[in-house]
């Protein structure tokens, strides 16, 4: 069976970008940056992506390139059934993010409308919670059915499905074509807007005065490797499964580079803009950037809301714009988490793409409902805490430790790198992925391991948030156990007789 390929290499880059380019890059790297250190994080944070972001990136494009095949199936020409689960636990953490990752972009594409009139009111917390999300249930409890989180949660799967459809090419190429082109123009005009506006020197200030002093801190370098790793999209199985559509003919190195500063420029644009505005909101409260400066779904659902309603002019529109542009950053990025286990359950299995789209992409949608009630918000918190925590993060160190150190195939993929790309790998390639990696990624394992310890004495019930220990269990722990459960079960089936032979030396 012929491989569906990118039409064109700008098509791929675009892709990857928007992968990469989520609705959490938006507003968590500002934060970030601001709290370690301000512009002197630039220097670890640069360090961070040279020595393992785009390493990793290399790997992962690699990996996908050369063995033609979604995560668990380039795993498993690698490795066979000893590597092959690796792949499927990448596949069922992104199936897991994709079910509530795709609630926030109902949630911006509701946003989007609310901007046009101010909808949310002077008082935007309590239109958040009470009146939008209606949260009045306890942690654990469902409660009735959000429609006005229902009905753009179903848009939203409505289009990534009807993209999946359309295949690789006309689908998810086209879409993204369309989309990074149209984020970057819209998100561009609103920093423009934002630079403008009274106070939005102080908040640049607040965000470019660099703390030399916080880059001795181990911490402050710790937070860059995290953030990096995160915001690039690796250990999700994407770059894995979009790098298998390449030409046998591509440059590996190439489009790493070109993907990682990409994701990189996008940030700063983004951090410029985000505390251009809070510099503003700030003036207008007579307060320190310091005391509206927030992370998270508060920054985007919250404060942003308040800053839009003390605009001078145009409130609606830029506001609409802001929501929008988050819109379109979570729809490439939900694109191509689903089509991870789209392309995974496809090969494994046999069946068309089509198939795998509808039954992949339709339990996601179905399960996806919990997080559109009265208690959603809360399965949210708590999935997102634990799957990125002890999902994503040690998904990339077993990944590194293994491909490097157990089944010793950097050579081998550094010399199948080199063959078709002008930027020839070397010993810093290796000494990174090898060494540098290895090393930050356990040292964050265990800092999270000892934060989740001290949780134990800290909080009422010793779980994150101070949920109960039932609702831990079955909303966080269970949720992210699954994920390597099904990746090991999935693993011991035997591949669709389509896949044939693999030879190593191709």
């Amino acid at each position: 069976m012929e491989r569906s390929q990118w039409g064109t290499r700008a098509g791929f880059i675009m892709a990857a970008v928007g992968s990469a380019v989520g609705l959490g890059n938006i507003w968590r790297f500002p934060y970030v940056a601001y709290e370690n250190g301000g512009g002197a994080f630039f220097i670890p944070y640069l360090f961070a992506l040279l020595t393992a972001g785009i390493p990793i990136l290399i790997l992962e494009f690699t990996i996908g390139h050369k063995y033609r095949g979604s995560a668990p199936l380039s795993f498993f020409r690698m490795g066979g059934k000893k590597l092959e689960w690796l792949g499927w636990w990448a596949v069922f953490v992104s199936f897991v993010i994709s079910v509530y990752y795709a609630v926030i972009i109902a949630w911006a594409m509701r946003y989007t409308i609310f901007s046009f009139n101010q909808a949310w009111g002077t008082d935007t917390q309590d239109f958040l919670f009470n009146d939008f999300l209606q949260l009045t249930v306890q942690p654990g409890q469902t409660g009735g059915i959000v429609w006005g989180v229902f009905i753009p949660l179903a848009l939203v799967w409505i289009i990534t499905l009807g993209i999946l459809l359309a295949g690789v090419k006309k689908g998810i190429e086209m879409a993204n074509r369309i989309f990074i082109p149209t984020l970057v123009i819209i998100f561009f005009a609103v920093v423009v807007r934002a630079v403008t506006l009274d106070g939005a020197l102080v908040g640049l200030e607040a965000f470019f005065q660099p703390n030399f002093d916080a880059i001795m801190d181990p911490s402050v370098w710790v937070a860059a490797y995290g953030h990096i790793f995160f915001s690039l999209s690796v250990a999700f199985a994407i770059m894995i499964t979009y790098s298998s559509y390449l030409p046998k003919k591509s440059d590996i190195t190439n489009n790493a580079f070109i993907t990682g500063f990409a994701n990189s420029a996008f940030e700063l644009l983004a951090g410029i803009g985000i505390f251009a505005a809070l510099g503003f909101m700030a003036a207008q409260q007579g307060v320190a950037v310091s005391d509206v400066a927030t992370a998270g779904v508060g920054l985007a659902f919250v404060v942003f809301p308040q800053i839009i309603n003390e605009f001078p002019g145009f409130n609606g529109l830029f506001g609409a714009m802001f929501f929008l542009s988050l819109t379109l950053a979570g729809l490439t990025s939900l694109i191509s988490i689903t089509e991870t286990y789209v392309a995974g359950f496809s090969e494994k299995f046999g069946i068309s793409r089509n198939k795998s789209v509808l039954f992949g992409g339709g339990l996601a949608a179905l399960i996806s409902i919990l997080f559109a009630t009265q208690g959603g918000l809360y399965f949210l918190d708590l999935a997102d805490y634990f799957i990125n925590q002890f999902g994503v993060a040690a998904i990339g160190l077993v990944e590194v430790l293994l491909v490097v150190w157990v089944f010793r195939k950097a050579d081998l993929l550094k010399g199948h790198a080199n063959e078709i790309s002008d930027i020839h790998l070397g010993a810093w390639w290796k000494f990174s992925l090898g060494i540098i990696t290895p090393i930050v990624l356990g040292y964050m394992m265990f800092g999270l391991l000892k934060l989740n310890i001290l949780q134990e004495f800290e909080t009422e019930t010793g779980n994150y948030e101070g949920y109960s220990d039932m609702f831990t269990l079955s909303g966080g722990v269970a949720v992210a156990g699954a994920a390597i459960i099904f990746g090991i079960l999935f693993s011991l089936g035997k591949w669709h007789k389509d896949q044939g032979e693999y030879d190593e030396r191709n």
